[in-house]
């Protein structure tokens, strides 16, 4: 498995390169958001850890730091795995990365065990995820896989990776209830946590997404204590 790896700190990436290349990774290592931006758009990696502390870089119009590099990432398509790595640990700062389309985040300093286990993780799900068969309706909701994208009353819905990624996962089981333990594996690749606002703050995103785009949205419906659901108006209680 081929890694890149993006950290300023000389002594942090040099201890992370080393220790990943005696597990059995090859792992490239650039120091600023300008190189790990070229480097993205020429080769082709299996998984990205990213620093969002990051500086420019030299080339002229790169990205302003590593928030603004996985965000440029996401918006021409590319579904490389991402890690964040970062002493940013304040809450906005951990739903900013999640929502700009990390698949997981790591606050500095932790442990190489962990950072290992997650890696795994992550690249795992990367090559177990099955392609879903045709575009999945519930309802005048459509949600396809394939094209990442998802419409409501034939209207197209604006939704951030993680927000598409939550919904297809409850449009998969549309009418079951899903725990938040399983969301939280799912699509953040995280244990649950009682006071983890992440779910809560997509979950809000989307209802009201869903809410403004047609006149009998499709309803996401809360279970006391359990999890969520996903049914059209009609299979509502």
């Amino acid at each position: 498995m081929r890694l890149l790896l993006v950290e300023d700190d000389r002594m942090i990436g040099e201890t992370l390169q080393r220790t990943l290349r005696l597990e059995g990774y090859a792992v490239d290592w650039v120091r600023d958001a300008s190189a790990a931006d070229g480097t993205l758009a020429s080769e082709r990696f299996d998984l990205v850890l990213l620093d969002l502390g990051l500086p420019r870089g030299a080339a002229p119009g790169g990205p302003a730091d590593g928030l603004a590099l996985l965000q440029g990432l996401r918006a021409r398509h590319d579904a490389t795995p991402v890690i964040v790595l970062t002493a940013r640990d304040a809450r906005g700062d951990r739903v900013a990365g999640l929502d700009a389309g990390a698949d997981d985040y790591l606050v500095k300093p932790f442990e190489f065990d962990e950072l290992n286990a997650r890696i795994r993780a992550v690249l795992r799900r990367a090559a177990g995820a099955e392609p879903v068969a045709g575009p999945i309706e519930v309802g005048e909701l459509v949600v396809d896989a394939a094209t990442r994208q998802a419409s409501l009353g034939g209207e197209a819905l604006d939704l951030s990776r993680k927000e598409f990624d939550l919904l297809l996962l409850l449009a998969l089981r549309s009418g079951e209830v899903v725990s938040r333990r399983e969301i939280l594996s799912e699509v953040w690749q995280q244990a649950y946590g009682g006071g983890d606002r992440t779910l809560d703050v997509h979950l809000s995103w989307l209802r009201r997404k869903l809410g403004e785009t047609a006149a009998h949205p499709v309803y996401l419906r809360s279970v006391r204590g359990v999890g969520l659901r996903l049914a059209a108006p009609d299979r509502q209680p």
